[in-house]
């Protein structure tokens, strides 16, 4: 039996409870003072604070000195695309042309530029690209991330990519939860046949992904030039009955009723959401979808903001992720995208912790085991280089992170 304790902390910040937080529950935050942490095998058994020490503190096996700084639980990526080959930095020109996503794609880059040089990678090369990757984030605090597949469009890379992140889900520290997204946009072999395509990803790909236990959920790019709500709708429906989670990108670009789709067919979560319409957030208030809010995404492309605000306002339970990917946000660093949510969501301090915490837990069925400090839950957490998570939300451009936890051991 291994033992951790986290001593001498400053501030411990957290949410509380295993449920997906809406409303004025997004910003309610527990805050201890003088706390400490008692995590065995991997699990929190104690929680202290005002000085008091857990019991069985003095036989633990390894001691953190928090030296009077934040912690918070372990943050929650629940939106990313890092399973690629190549880079997109030669799209530059393009983008200071004015060229927009859709033009980009039209044009035989974006999307299927990516396709090309991922189909083009042996496993390795993409396990140990995706592995720096996820060092990287625990770096900067992350202890559990969501990737989704999407740049293979054929069987054969689709099932290569989801193979990559099985092991790095087994071998790394991180966990890794995996989203099938076979249709993220039409391949360059099917530009004339998009219902070809779709019944190859439903029809052969869908069961074969089920069948080898490769992802928990699918998803589907719901948006003018890629898939419209019907075809979005087959798709889903066929993955739920195969017994996979569903999630949509929605309203990204376009809104033509991919956040409405998404409260009919009880997705888990509708992702990105910059042009949502009344309609679409009155649809998932109604069923409780989570909102996975993408700041990087708008700041990058130089687009709108998704109505974060609104969606609070609303009941909508909202989650903060990168959507790290090659093409519309390449930056991994979700401290970065916290700093966003305050400046251009609007949102405070506490319901931002709520959204990289419990609430993206919530977005990828992890509520009970990551997203708060709580006894019983797995002993990921983060000692930040601050005394308050304020500083976080004010601080850009440098990694606060000091310390990352998983699962009680420091990584």
């Amino acid at each position: 039996m291994s033992t951790l304790l986290v001593k001498n902390i400053g501030c411990m910040q957290t949410p509380i409870g295993s449920f997906s937080h809406r409303g004025a529950s997004q910003g309610e935050n527990l805050k201890l003072s003088e706390a400490a942490i008692l995590i065995k095998d991997g699990i929190i058994k104690e929680i202290t604070s005002e000085g008091v020490m857990p019991e069985g503190a003095d036989s633990a096996d390894v001691v953190v000195d928090a030296m009077g700084k934040l912690v918070t639980p372990g943050l929650v990526d629940a939106h990313t695309h890092m399973v690629f080959g190549g880079y997109r930095q030669h799209e530059i020109p393009m983008k200071l042309k004015g060229a927009g996503y859709l033009d980009i794609l039209k044009a035989g880059g974006g999307i299927n530029y990516t396709v090309r040089e991922t189909r083009k990678a042996d496993f390795e090369s993409l396990y140990d690209k995706t592995a720096a990757f996820l060092d990287e984030m625990a770096g900067l605090g992350v202890t559990t991330c969501e990737a989704k597949s999407g740049y293979g469009l054929d069987e054969e890379t689709e099932i290569k990519i989801l193979r990559v992140l099985k092991k790095l889900n087994e071998e790394h520290p991180l966990d890794v939860v995996s989203t099938f997204m076979g249709a993220h946009a039409v391949p360059e072999e099917y530009k004339d046949n998009s219902e070809g395509f779709l019944k190859l990803m439903i029809e052969t790909v869908l069961p074969r992904v089920k069948a080898e236990n490769l992802a928990e959920f699918a998803d589907v790019f719901t948006e003018k030039a890629v898939f419209n709500k019907e075809e979005s709708k087959i798709y889903l429906e066929a993955a739920k009955k195969l017994g996979f989670g569903l999630k949509i990108h929605a309203d990204e670009i376009y809104p033509i009723g991919g956040s409405t789709l998404a409260g009919e067919i009880g997705a888990v979560s509708a992702e990105h959401l910059i042009k949502i319409d009344e309609a679409g957030l009155e649809a998932m208030a109604k069923a409780g979808v989570t909102a996975v809010c993408l700041p990087g995404t708008s700041f990058y492309l130089g687009a709108d903001f998704a109505p974060a605000r609104r969606m609070i306002e609303m009941g909508i339970p909202v989650a903060v992720s990168t959507d790290f990917n090659p093409g519309s946000c390449p930056s991994l660093n979700l401290q970065f995208i916290m700093n966003l949510a305050m400046l251009k969501y609007k949102m405070l301090p506490e319901e931002i912790l709520t959204a990289v915490t419990i609430n993206a837990a919530c977005a990828i069925n992890r509520s009970d085991l990551v997203g708060t400090l709580e006894v019983g839950k797995q002993g990921d957490l983060v000692i930040w280089d601050c005394e308050d998570f304020e500083m976080l939300c004010y601080r850009y451009g440098s990694n606060l992170a000091l310390s990352t936890i998983k699962k009680g051991v420091l990584i």
